[in-house]
């Protein structure tokens, strides 16, 4: 391949422009990160050929001393960050660099408010990574070559951070990467050797690979033709292998901000050691706000497994399960071979012994804050507490332990902030109560005005208010709790055991007979629309409502099963109407057939409404209510 005319000029995604521009007007205030960040891909460049060459020893091209080079050119007023890692292709360069491939970036952008204070911090959050150069450069210049790929292989990727960038295949002798960096006018600071050994410093100590810059002395300063001497800047080791006593917090911080590329401190932390037959050292990280691929199952990040401190993987499930995908941190093992492919971990008994001490050491953390930090636990729970809400369904070890770690909201607080656990709830029962009682809905709000509510509230019952998308999956895995059944209000004929009312028994059962004939008249109007009509118990002020058997799927789930394209039996609910009612009342003596219809469609669809669902026929229920008001 000929070098000469491989030059091509390529347009950024309209997602790079924005955020070029966004970083350089609201970051510049911390605009030293951009150190940080370079030398954090480098490592990780670093990381991944260490792993490479375990198969494959040629990658490193007779030179397996892995290291990070910085230097700086005042005359052309340029800083360069250089590593000898593993390199780029050049559809890997324009796949890497000229787009942002990263799940939340829609969310990202759309949750940017126009005001740089509160921007930059969103903006640190998502990450700023390679584009943070263009903080304090104008123009920068990236060459690289893939290890194991001929010279000739080289790639030069060059732009000013504004709507294009320049692509070409060069001639490059050595392996990895170099960002050079063409300063703006005013960042002379950057071109000062101390300067820049105290960011690296500051950001970079923990970086397990030697961070380089030439000696500098007044002498040496004078005599530029001089041999350079290279000194290693940082401490180049491992601070997962170092004694807690002799780590700083600031240190801990800046080694979160490198293995979660996030701008802002944890909100906690454990770093342990396990000795034995399967030796190994976690440490391991609770943000402080939710990442913005949260929600992205498939998302690669996470927790990095080193085997004696080589990097192996990163974000498989098999070191760290998916309801617990938001910590962030490093596992190393000293007794896993470090040969071992990432297909034979899959298979490994260590391995899975290894995930299982790491999963009980954040639950831990988890019960210390909840117990000992409660300001700090509500912080995890509003961030991260859906998440942790799939624990019940996944990991049925520790089912009982995320259940008592679990929040919800209740008719206790009647706040949508989910603050109630399931030991507030059962040392509130009442005398004789043996049951959690808990109602689902599409939202707080409908679950809050719910009329199956009404004899709950009516004998001073708790409730718990479930709202999150994956409640109605938890409580088919959470059936009990202490003993305690968790019995769902809009399921099955009303049961309250011991609380129940005789005297109200009585009258519903009174009530049925009185109304047969009325029952079976709304059966017929409504038809296979329900499976059957009855007297409530449950209902005080609503005229209706409707019921799910006690074994179907509830309409939510039904819902979302539908909506990701499964397909699901609809269950047909019971329709129970609350005899007391003036409109129940009304429809019992109504001697007109077509407004008897058309009153008991209404009621049907405002029971559905109540739920918070939507109604087969909005229009019709528009016509048929319209009708009745122009009667009254």
């Amino acid at each position: 391949m000929t070098v000469a005319d491989n030059k091509v000029t390529l347009g950024f995604e309209a997602e790079v422009k924005q955020l070029l521009h966004l970083m350089i007007h609201s970051l510049y205030s911390n605009k030293e990160i951009f150190l940080r960040e370079l030398i954090s891909n480098a490592s990780d460049a670093a990381d991944k050929l260490r792993f490479s060459a375990l198969s494959n020893d040629a990658l490193y091209e007779g030179d397996s001393a892995l290291k990070i080079r910085i230097e700086f050119d005042k005359a052309a007023r340029t800083i360069s960050v250089i590593d000898n890692g593993i390199g780029m292709t050049r559809d890997e360069v324009r796949d890497n660099i000229g787009t942002i491939a990263r799940s939340g970036t829609r969310q990202f952008f759309e949750s940017l408010t126009g005001d740089q204070a509160k921007d930059s911090q969103l903006i640190g959050q998502f990450g700023v990574g390679f584009y943070s150069s263009f903080i304090v450069a104008d123009k920068v210049t990236l060459e690289t070559r893939k290890a194991g790929e001929p010279s000739s292989h080289g790639v030069r990727w060059e732009s000013r951070g504004e709507g294009d960038y320049t692509l070409e295949t060069i001639d490059r002798p050595e392996r990895g990467t170099r960002v050079t960096l063409h300063l703006r006018e005013g960042e002379d600071e950057f071109l000062d050797g101390w300067r820049l050994r105290a960011i690296i410093r500051k950001f970079s100590d923990h970086i397990a690979l030697p961070i380089l810059m030439r000696k500098e002395s007044p002498d040496e300063a004078k005599d530029e033709g001089k041999t350079a001497e290279w000194e290693t800047v940082n401490s180049a080791s491992a601070l997962w292998a170092k004694n807690k006593e002799d780590i700083s917090e600031e240190q801990y911080n800046e080694f979160y901000k490198h293995v979660a590329h996030d701008f802002e401190a944890p909100l906690a932390r454990l770093h342990s050691r396990v000795e034995g037959t399967n030796e190994y050292t976690l440490l391991l990280y609770l943000p402080s706000h939710p990442p913005f691929d949260l929600w992205d199952r498939e998302s690669k990040h996470g927790v990095r497994l080193y085997v004696r401190k080589v990097f192996i993987m990163e974000g498989s499930d098999k070191l760290m399960p998916r309801y617990l995908r938001f910590v962030r941190g490093v596992i190393d093992s000293d007794s896993l071979p470090l040969n071992v492919s990432r297909e034979i971990l899959q298979e490994n008994a260590l391995l899975e012994k290894i995930r299982s001490g790491a999963v009980k050491k954040v639950l831990g953390l988890l019960e210390d804050l909840a117990k000992n930090e409660p300001d700090k636990y509500r912080t995890f729970w509003k961030n991260f507490g859906p998440v942790l809400k799939e624990g019940p369904i996944e990991d049925f070890k520790n089912k009982d332990r995320i259940a008592k770690l679990l929040r919800f909201s209740s008719t206790h607080t009647d706040s949508e902030e989910q603050t109630v656990s399931l030991d507030d709830y059962i040392g509130r029962m009442k005398e004789g109560q043996d049951k959690i009682y808990y109602i689902t809905a599409e939202t707080f709000t409908a679950a809050k005005n719910s009329p199956h509510l009404e004899v709950f509230r009516r004998k001073g019952v708790e409730v718990l208010l479930l709202s999150d998308r994956v409640d109605d999956w938890l409580v088919n895995y959470l059936s009990d709790y202490q003993g305690k059944h968790l019995q769902s209000v809009a399921k099955g004929d009303l049961d309250l055991g011991a609380l129940g009312d005789e005297e109200a028994k009585k009258q519903t059962e009174e009530a049925t007979k009185e109304l047969q004939p009325l029952l079976d008249r709304i059966k017929a109007v409504l038809g296979d629309k329900v499976a059957d009509v009855k007297v409530s118990g449950r209902l005080t002020e609503s005229p209706a409502c409707l019921v799910s058997d006690v074994y179907a799927m509830s309409r939510t789930m039904e819902k979302l099963m539908k909506a990701v394209g499964q397909q699901t039996p609809t269950s047909k609910p019971v329709f129970e109407i609350n005899p007391n009612h003036p409109l129940v009342v009304r429809l019992k003596f109504e001697p007109n057939e077509l407004r008897f219809q058309d009153l008991t469609h209404i009621l049907y669809d405002q029971a559905v409404l109540s739920e918070g669902a939507q109604l087969d026929d909005p229009a019709g229920f528009v016509r048929r209510l319209n009708g009745l008001l122009q009667g009254l």
